[in-house]
């Protein structure tokens, strides 16, 4: 059995160009799902049921995972059983009358647009390490980039002339997004003054260098942003994907198109960009309290 999944996810890697985060995500929840066959005492692929896919399901949610990461646990194998089939080593597929579990939209994490401005006044132009994290913070909030995205920037992905950036994303699909005035010229003094005294001996084109002259990590971007928001004094969890989240919900509240944010996010659906429109309604309902004479 665990030959096949690793099989499926060399599949997706190779075949369908499926993003490293999705690939890990993917070989969690099938090893998950295989141990849980093993657990049961079946042998085979073979074995399972419609009602062991269902009991599987269940066993998440019990275990503490929401609606999401079971909906995508069920992404994962509806993926992992059709390739089985179109294998050949299975002749159905247990999951033909399973639905997707209902899941409610979870308000995403989002900081004020006060809180977001006293996390990006924290690092200073002191030292070269302070003019790369107040760059990495004011593009992530200009551009809304996925941590692993601005991880994997490179300086042949900027446009200075028109202040784009190129951005490779989930499945590898590029998109392009402005940069903004302010984060432009954060990222211009990163560049002269500052990179060249991270990159030490040798060369990269990495746009974002650690203090060893090479790529970040995701959990050291996190830590960073940890830091500065510990030091701006917020009380809330603050972390890579709530500039994410900021970003387009800020966005919307000051009017932006919905299907214009969705292209600057890089969400195929707008329906998972319509999320952030629950967060724009709650504000205005907040303007609304506060501010109308019979709120």
């Amino acid at each position: 059995m665990r030959n096949w999944y690793h099989r499926y996810l060399s599949h997706l890697l190779i075949e369908r160009g499926a993003a490293e985060n999705t690939l890990e995500a993917y070989g969690r929840d099938l090893d998950r799902y295989v141990s849980f066959l093993e657990e049961k005492g079946l042998a085979a692929l073979r074995q399972a049921r419609a009602e062991t896919v269902i009991e599987f399901l269940v066993r998440l949610k019990n275990d503490g995972l929401s609606a999401n990461s079971v909906n995508r646990a069920l992404a994962a194998l509806r993926g992992f059983y059709r390739f089985l089939l179109e294998e050949k080593a299975l002749d159905e597929s247990p999951l033909a009358h399973v639905e997707l579990a209902k899941v409610w939209m979870r308000l995403p994490d989002t900081v004020s647009r006060e809180e977001m401005a006293a996390i990006l006044s924290q690092p200073g132009e002191e030292t070269p390490a302070a003019l790369r994290d107040s760059a990495m913070l004011e593009l992530l909030y200009a551009t809304g980039l996925r941590v692993s995205e601005l991880v994997g920037l490179t300086m042949n992905g900027i446009n200075w002339q028109v202040g784009f950036l190129t951005v490779m994303g989930k499945g590898s699909k590029e998109r392009v997004v402005p940069v903004g005035r302010t984060a432009y010229d954060c990222l211009r003094r990163y560049v002269d003054r500052a990179r060249p005294s991270l990159m030490k001996s040798g060369t990269t084109d990495v746009l974002f260098l650690n203090r060893s002259g090479r790529a970040f990590t995701r959990q050291g971007i996190w830590k960073i942003i940890v830091r500065y928001a510990k030091k701006a004094g917020l009380q809330k969890k603050v972390h890579p994907h709530t500039f994410r989240h900021s970003f387009a919900s800020h966005l919307l509240e000051g009017g932006a198109d919905l299907r214009a944010v969705q292209v600057m996010l890089g969400h195929s659906d707008i329906s998972t960009t319509q999320i952030y429109t629950h967060v724009t309604r709650d504000r205005l309902k907040d303007i609304h309290r506060k501010y109308h004479p019979r709120g």
